[in-house]
């Protein structure tokens, strides 16, 4: 574990923040977490890296709940202060041979978002079609970074979004080729619908790729 000090916190909603902090030369793969805490806490817990492996500096997405005490915590943090890091860790990786021969869907809800904005990032020539659930379109985390093409905003609340409703009801209207790998992460719920989903189009397991948020 490393001390790191905070250079940024930007604010996409009212509860929704982007921490940026000092990389100190960490390698990494897109896809991989850390475990964070505000420096001089007994508190951590594991948020996707956000940022891209060709950055200079570290970013993870957060949103304040008001059970999480590590969330509230950092949505506290101004620039100057340290954290405490450690990793990276997992393995929800894209591997570079199947980057050649697939097209990947990838399906997010909330902040479950953070691994596919790396992915984007490090690989912008990669072929991708990115669904992102959420309630409302001001939650459309960074939209801005997708190409129009690339990222499809499902709200459940409101029809701002590009398909007004949740994310298995835009799939199960949807087919997609063999060449097709899927990636989810978010909340279990949608994991296991979307999981029974894709199995009931046919899908085998072997395509199918998860991150459990919450």
């Amino acid at each position: 574990m490393a001390k790191h000090e905070v250079s940024n916190v930007r604010h996409l909603t009212d509860s929704t923040f982007v921490i940026r902090f000092e990389r100190k030369g960490i390698e990494f793969r897109t896809g991989q977490y850390f475990f964070i805490g505000r420096a001089g806490t007994l508190e951590q817990k594991e948020y996707s890296i956000y940022s891209s492996e060709q950055e200079p500096h570290l970013e993870v997405l957060v949103r304040a709940v008001d059970e999480g005490l590590v969330s509230r915590d950092l949505q506290t943090c101004r620039p100057g202060d340290l954290l405490d890091v450690d990793g990276p860790f997992g393995s929800f990786l894209l591997e570079e041979s199947d980057r050649q021969t697939h097209n990947y869907l990838f399906v997010a809800t909330g902040t479950g978002i953070s691994p596919f904005h790396s992915f984007a990032g490090t690989y912008p020539d990669l072929r991708y079609v990115l669904l992102h659930g959420v309630r409302f379109a001001e939650e459309a985390y960074d939209r801005q970074n997708y190409g129009p093409d690339r990222y499809v905003l499902c709200t459940s609340q409101d029809e701002e979004g590009d398909f007004h409703g949740r994310v298995t009801a835009y799939l199960n209207e949807a087919d997609y080729p063999e060449s097709t790998l899927f990636y989810l992460a978010g909340n279990s719920t949608m994991i296991r619908e979307v999981y029974d989903l894709l199995e009931a189009k046919g899908i085998s397991n072997s395509r199918i790729r998860t991150e459990v948020y919450y």
